[in-house]
């Protein structure tokens, strides 16, 4: 019998939570749905393996997978998507604050609705002021750079067509923007859905200072793909074309002006005395060498492409 859904669980120092949660999705899925559960240990320093092992023994639905170091959470999912089987894939985070009762729902949402991708929005939360902001900032941001009208980018309980996730690969603190990176593949169709959030139960948050900041930076690098990861050169070579124009017109200025005071025999000064004509030489130079960056970029960038393997929907 073929799979209906697949959940991908990654975890990190979980063992408290693994079989409250693996007895809650059991209660909510058992003779309603053909399911598999996939956790993803990354590199947990507690006992979450050994716990894995007694629910594969009890539940032959389970299946774990184990890093030899802690990789972060966008490597636990895309080794997670690699294993998957079923029709729509779930994923969700292992410390209770997701809950698989709002599994069947999203399971619907992706099969007679068509969406290619659902995410949850903790309308509602618990997590602490120090997580909920910059959440909330990264949401905003990502949302109008994206075109893409989600409230809550990072909400671990999110499902997908089995197509989706089979066809993009996640890698730093990309997880966050996985509806970015999917829309990018040429999946559209992304839907939203209010989710009940849990107060955490065991263990502490793993949300810290470097998240912030790696978040932030993989924000950047998701705009600057999304936008300009096939044409380099628009980007750079607009921003080098202004900056040498910029300088060029200094140029023309300060030698425009030493020549009206020599034919008005007024005094003047050289060019090479006046900083700005220093200032124009070095915006001239930067732009000249943005403009090699792109044209550089460009040349990459089409090598790529001659050697993408393009993927195809359908074929008549």
């Amino acid at each position: 019998m073929s799979i209906q859904i697949s959940i991908v669980i990654p975890l990190f120092n979980e063992e408290e939570s693994l079989p409250v949660l693996m007895q809650w999705i059991e209660d909510t899925l058992k003779n309603k749905f053909s399911y598999e559960v996939i956790f993803v240990d990354d590199g947990s320093k507690d006992n979450s393996w050994k716990v894995l092992n007694e629910l594969a023994a009890k539940y032959p639905q389970v299946k774990g997978i184990r890093f030899r170091r802690n990789y972060g959470k966008s490597a636990a999912l895309n080794e997670g998507f690699k294993a998957v089987n079923g029709e729509v894939v779930v994923t969700m985070d292992a410390d209770l604050q997701d809950s698989p009762e709002e599994i069947p729902e999203l399971y619907e949402m992706v099969t007679d609705k068509a969406y290619d991708l659902v995410s949850g929005w903790k309308k509602k939360r618990y997590d602490p002021i120090s997580k909920t902001i910059p959440s909330k900032f990264f949401n905003k941001v990502t949302s109008i750079v994206s075109g893409i009208k989600l409230h809550d980018f990072n909400c671990g309980l999110k499902a997908y067509n089995a197509e989706v996730v089979k066809s993009i690969e996640i890698y730093g603190e990309m997880h966050r923007y996985i509806p970015v990176i999917a829309k990018k593949a040429g999946f559209d169709k992304i839907g939203e859905k209010v989710v009940s959030h849990q107060a955490r139960k065991f263990g502490t948050t793993k949300f810290g200072l470097e998240r912030f900041i790696n978040g932030f930076l993989d924000l950047l690098s998701i705009i600057f793909v999304t936008r300009f990861g096939n044409s380099p050169m628009h980007l750079f070579g607009t921003i080098g074309i202004l900056s040498f124009l910029a300088g060029f017109f200094m140029t023309i200025y300060i030698l425009g002006e030493k020549m009206y005071r020599i034919a008005q025999q007024q005094p003047f000064r050289d060019v090479v005395d006046q900083p700005l004509f220093y200032l124009a030489l070095l915006v001239i130079v930067i732009g000249v060498q943005l403009f090699l960056a792109g044209f550089l970029g460009e040349l990459v960038s089409r090598n790529n492409r001659a050697r993408s393997k393009y993927e195809v929907r359908e074929r008549v």
